[in-house]
């Protein structure tokens, strides 16, 4: 007899976009705008978080949802914003999915928020296959990392419909070609909307939180 190869990543991902389809019509039914910021480690996505949360403050009702394999210091972070915030350890798992996140989502009122930002793990391979039920994926690109990780995770950026291009205030010290990075960006996912930000200094800060409002204004509608 023949061995027999047993495919079960289309089962895995079938699944998780049914939860997710679910979670997309609780966001819809409660008017939550939801994002899903996923970027390799380091590149700042908490630090962006942070900034974002206390620029913003009074201006909407937002949650966070930390992902990370271990410890809860993201999520430390985030509560030192006075943001509520659930932190959910994968352990050995390298993403987020559709069934923790509507899990974490029963630790907030949902009803009296209309922002909710989830912190994937960092990586950039596994969270672009996984659907959570977002509105859209912003994937966090830091200029420490080179230009071209467009092309070297094409499935992600492909995914995203925002990329933050964070600490463009070390771009003075850096050999990095930014003009390029745009274009690779782009050749990956021609739609892409690009905000070049420092969660440092706040340069560029202002229309992504422009953006958000509109996100959050639409979503109310």
């Amino acid at each position: 007899m023949l061995p027999r190869k047993v495919v079960i990543e289309t089962d895995i991902l079938a699944k998780n976009n049914r939860m997710a389809q679910g979670n997309r019509a609780l966001f819809r039914a409660k008017g939550l705008f939801v994002l899903n910021l996923v970027s390799s480690p380091g590149s700042g996505k908490t630090a962006i978080l942070e900034r974002t949360l206390r620029d913003m403050a009074g201006a909407c009702r937002p949650a966070v949802i930390e992902g990370d394999q271990q410890t809860n210091n993201d999520a430390v972070r985030i509560a030192a914003t006075g943001v509520p915030v659930k932190q959910v350890n994968t352990g050995a798992g390298c993403h987020l999915d559709a069934h923790m996140v509507l899990h974490a989502c029963e630790t907030f009122d949902l009803d009296n928020l209309d922002l909710l930002l989830i912190e994937n793990v960092g990586n950039l391979v596994c969270p672009a296959s996984f659907d959570l039920g977002e509105h859209h994926k912003v994937v966090v690109l830091s200029v420490t990392e080179g230009e071209d990780k467009p092309l070297k995770y094409p499935q992600m950026f492909h995914a995203a419909d925002i990329m933050l291009l964070n600490k463009v205030d070390l771009l003075p010290y850096l050999d990095f070609d930014l003009e390029s990075c745009r274009e690779m960006a782009r050749r990956v996912s021609p739609e892409i909307t690009i905000f070049e930000v420092s969660s440092k200094t706040g340069e560029g800060m202002d229309a992504w939180y422009a953006w958000l409002s509109d996100g959050i204004g639409k979503s109310k509608g």
